[in-house]
Order: C-alpha cells, then structure tokens, then sequence
C-alpha cells in the first residue's frame, strides 16, 4: 500500500512540476488571507491554495464558463482522477456524462454558500482519506462552528475581478480545516502525497477555462485585442 502510494505521489509530483513549466502563463500562485471571501468560512485554514489568471473576456463571461467547464474534459485531470481510485481502491464509479463544474459539484454533495456577482463559493464536510468520499453540504449559516469530530470542512471559490470592460482576472481558492486533532493528523498524511495532483488539476483547468472563455467572448463577435 505505502510503495503506491509513493509510486502515486511521484507520478503526480511529475505531472505538478510539468504543468508548471509547461503550460504558459498557466497562472499565479499566492496564499495570503488579507480580505479575501473565504475569510468568513474558514478564517483559519490547515491547508489554503489560491491561483489566479488573467482572461481576455468580461467578467460576466468567464465566471459563467468556469462554473459550466467540464472540469474532466481535460485528458491528464481525468487521468489523476482515475489513479486516484485505482490507488485507493474506490468503488467503480459510475459513467459521468459531461456537465459543468457547478453542476457536478453540487450533484456529488457541495451545497453552495454564497453566490453574488463575480463570486461562488460551496463547501462541504467530508473525510478526503477514505477510498469512496461522501460530501456533506453544511448551511452557510453553520458552516463556521460546524466541528462533527473526525473530518474537515472544504471551502473553494471561483472569483472574477474586472481590470477591464474586456479584460478579468479569474482565481480559485480552496481552503481545508480539520474538526479535530484524529482528522488533522489523518489529512496531513493524505494531503502529504495527494497535495501533487490535485493541484495539478486547478493548474491545468484554469488555462483551459481561459481559452474556452476567451473562444466564447472571440464568437461574440468581440474579437480579443
């Protein structure tokens, strides 16, 4: 099981590293905490990565593709995800038909925290260690003193901020925080060797959500500059 998950942890450690180097402009990573939207769900996460890129299309057009983008149209994200399962043993999951980042998120169990313009926010409570995830929705209102011992509380958002009429910088940001010393010390050892691909993932969807936005605002008849 350990030498898996070290074989795992080095493919995916590869795929991080390659998408880094290889991807252009492939977007911004920061962590800080200084006024941003998660602050209210989770003020004081375990684990917080945030990334950022700039897109050639108004704000109204890239948040409306980032949450109808297919996250598993990407080859390589649906590579990661399938390793994942052979790796953990997960059930056979059933054939997905292709939907949009929302919807499915929602469909799998993340219940949605805040919604304005330019901003989406879900979260869930869950146990990310185990083979077969079960996501559980928290209502806004309980999201923060939510503490069922033994899990950790997941908060992402999608956030687009106009530096133009034509011109958005789209982030995402995900935080995580344990319930409990037993969840923190069992996330640490998943996030450990897990950390690789998934964040492989946000880096590859964000260039792609980027072309399909900028595709979208060029059919418009709005060609970029």
């Amino acid at each position: 099981m350990w030498s898996d998950l070290a074989r795992f942890a080095e493919i995916n450690r590869n795929l991080y590293y390659l998408t880094f180097r290889c991807l252009p402009n492939q977007g911004r990573y920061c962590v800080t905490s200084l006024g941003l939207p998660l602050d209210e769900f989770i003020p004081q996460p375990d684990v917080q990565e945030r990334f950022s890129i700039k897109v050639h299309a108004p704000a109204a057009t890239v948040l409306d593709t980032a949450c109808n983008f297919d996250m598993q149209s990407p080859r390589l994200v649906r590579m990661i995800f399938r390793m994942r399962e052979l790796l953990m043993r997960a059930s056979v999951a059933q054939k997905r038909k292709p939907q949009g980042l929302l919807e499915e998120t929602r469909a799998l169990g993340w219940g949605l925290l805040a919604q304005t313009p330019g901003l989406i926010i879900c979260g869930a409570t869950c146990r990310p260690w185990e083979a077969d995830v079960t996501f559980t929705p928290i209502a806004p209102q309980e999201f923060t003193a939510f503490a069922e011992p033994d899990c950790v509380k997941i908060a992402w958002s999608l956030e687009t901020e106009s530096i133009t009429p034509e011109v958005t910088v789209l982030s995402q940001e995900t935080r995580v925080v344990s319930t409990d010393a037993q969840a923190r010390l069992k996330f640490r050892r998943y996030w450990r060797w897990a950390r690789f691909g998934i964040i492989a993932i946000r880096l590859l969807l964000l260039p792609a959500v980027r072309r399909e936005a900028e595709k979208r605002w060029r059919k418009s008849g709005r060609p970029r500059q």
